[in-house]
């Protein structure tokens, strides 16, 4: 499959509508939307467990905490880009002021949830029980967000001889003219599975804490495995690994303890 990449949409006057920056803007929207409609339904206690001090989730907390999330997931992505770049950085400073490009997944989700951890102890919110009401936002505004990401042509995956693959010809990243592993793709389809699957298992859950963890375990592996295809690998490496293959193992594991310690504790 071929295409010329269209990640600048169109203009509105002086503005340039970007594709990228349109499907965050898209994913941030659906992930708020379906946040507070799953709220609602906690509330009317239509289906779920989960509960805050007051004994029950209030919706009314949802967009409050999506302002927080995106806000430390934009710092927690840059943060995390400029610690894994630090050789670039200080042969060239001047990266740090850089804001169109560098930003690190993994630590978006790291900086999501330690301000929505946050919040809930300003508010005195019982943090898991929200956890689990919005962690499945999360995937689904990646999906749309890796649509940005093939849109722009950046997290690019290998050369392949496979039919399943994608050229592009005018991508600002990705090696135009070159059969290429569709990785934006594939990962924003397994973004939405893992959006699907959790609602599901949301209304099965044992305890508050474990639909989060099954996210970081889903995620996880999903990742690893797809980072054997990404074709981008000068992100970083830890020894044999990518950096982010390096992060999943921690959050794999940080996410399998976190699902029998909340089961147990129930």
């Amino acid at each position: 499959m071929e295409t010329v990449m269209k990640n600048e949409l169109f203009k509105i006057g002086p503005f340039t509508v970007y594709g990228y920056g349109l499907m965050i803007a898209i994913g941030v929207l659906a992930a708020y939307g379906v946040g507070e409609y799953r709220a609602r339904k906690y509330e009317r206690g239509e289906y779920g467990n989960g509960t805050d001090e007051s004994g029950e989730i209030k919706a009314d907390h949802v967009f409050n905490f999506v302002i927080w999330c995106v806000v430390g997931g934009f710092l927690g992505a840059k943060v995390l880009y400029l610690i894994t770049d630090m050789k670039n950085i200080w042969a060239d400073p001047s990266i740090v002021l850089n804001f169109a490009d560098g930003w690190v997944v993994y630590g978006g989700i790291i900086g999501g949830i330690l301000s929505a951890m946050l919040y809930s102890r300003i508010h005195g919110l019982r943090f898991l029980a929200y956890f689990d009401l919005l962690i499945p936002s999360v995937a689904l505004a990646q999906g749309f967000g890796r649509i940005g990401c093939f849109l722009a042509g950046c997290c690019y995956g290998r050369e392949t001889d496979s039919p399943f693959a994608i050229v592009f010809h005018e991508a600002r990243y990705a090696p135009n003219g070159v059969a290429l592993v569709p990785t934006q793709l594939i990962s924003s389809g397994l973004d939405f599975l893992n959006f699907f699957v959790l609602v599901w298992l949301a209304k099965r859950k044992k305890a508050d804490g474990q639909i989060g963890a099954l996210y970081l375990v889903f995620y996880s592996i999903g990742r690893f495995v797809l980072e054997f295809y990404r074709g981008d690998l000068i992100r970083g490496s830890v020894g044999a690994l990518s950096t982010s293959q390096f992060i999943s193992l921690f959050t794999v594991a940080a996410g399998g303890f976190l699902f029998f310690w909340c089961g147990k504790k129930e």
